[in-house]
């Protein structure tokens, strides 16, 4: 009888499948909840959004191995999503790349990525980043595939050299990066949609990019459409912010709300800001709790 397939075989089939692969961007049980209930099969964790919601502070190289991977085997334990890892630079060389590589794919995750950004790091879509020389990011890749228990692991490299060091250098790069053993390629902090084509047509591996907040935000990439990041050949892409920014969004609502409740002294029940307790409940697989506690219940007449 052949083997199930590995998380990440599962994942590479949809990397490489006709359609374009959308990972919704998570951070926490809430998140990871709701993108496997809409029926995505894939979810980003944001390093930003992890950073910002377990430690309070924006994605400036503060938080470490343990808290990162802690955060992802937790959302790994309750969700069935294929889900990418971010390791920031790997903690270190390309020793300690081995180690962390190993770390997350016991975690239960289906790839993990690495980026050649100098440490400590910085969300890829602020000023004054700067990049490892691309020989060290190479090793840092040689050593995760070397780790990597499951062949089909995915490897992603990313490169932040395109704000520094320009477009042609972050093409090179990746294309090293893909030799070296990368699965997944992916130019941060693109500027533009000719960017992402001219990338996407000249690296040797699929390519993947983040879609930062829109129009409105400081952001240096555009907001384009999945179906047309697949027409400029992108084979995946992910959402990392829509999620964490539409749950401050929604925080702040309903502490707005409930601060007019304290100041006119009356009960101000809003349902257009709220789940309800019965839709959280099923939203947190409560049934299967139930289910458990009946199977497992001790009283008159249990089978032992």
């Amino acid at each position: 009888m052949r083997d199930a397939k590995s998380r990440g075989r599962l994942l590479k089939d949809l990397i490489e499948a006709p359609e374009i692969l959308i990972s919704p961007g998570i951070f926490d049980g809430y998140s990871a909840r709701l993108v496997e209930s809409r029926g995505y099969k894939s979810g980003a964790i944001s390093g930003a959004g992890l950073s910002e919601c377990h430690l309070g502070y924006p994605d400036r190289g503060l938080m470490g191995l343990d808290e990162n991977l802690s955060c992802c085997r937790k959302i790994a334990d309750c969700s069935n999503l294929l889900l990418h890892a971010d390791a920031d630079t790997g903690y270190g060389n390309a020793v300690n790349v081995f180690f962390v590589t190993q770390a997350f794919e016991k975690a239960g995750v289906a790839a993990v990525m690495f980026e050649d950004q100098t440490w400590p790091k910085r969300c890829g879509h602020m000023v004054g980043k700067s990049v490892i020389a691309a020989e060290e990011m190479i090793e840092k890749i040689h050593a995760a595939r070397d780790a990597k228990k499951d062949p089909d692991f995915v490897i992603k490299a990313r490169t932040d050299a395109r704000g520094p060091l320009g477009l042609d250098e972050a093409i090179r790069r990746l294309n090293l990066y893909a030799e070296a053993g990368a699965d997944l390629l992916f130019a941060d902090a693109l500027l533009s949609e000719e960017d992402i084509r001219t990338v996407a047509a000249n690296v040797d591996k699929p390519l993947t990019v983040n879609m930062g907040l829109g129009i409105r935000a400081r952001s240096t990439t555009p907001l384009i459409p999945p179906k047309k990041l697949q027409d400029l050949g992108v084979a995946a892409v992910s959402y990392p912010r829509l999620l964490t920014t539409s749950a401050v969004r929604g925080m702040i609502n309903g502490f707005d709300a409930f601060e007019e409740m304290v100041e006119k002294n009356e009960p101000s029940d809003r349902a257009d800001l709220c789940v309800n307790f019965e839709e959280l409940n099923s939203m947190m697989e409560v049934e299967f709790l139930d289910e458990l506690e009946e199977r497992y219940a001790a009283g008159p007449g249990k089978a032992v």
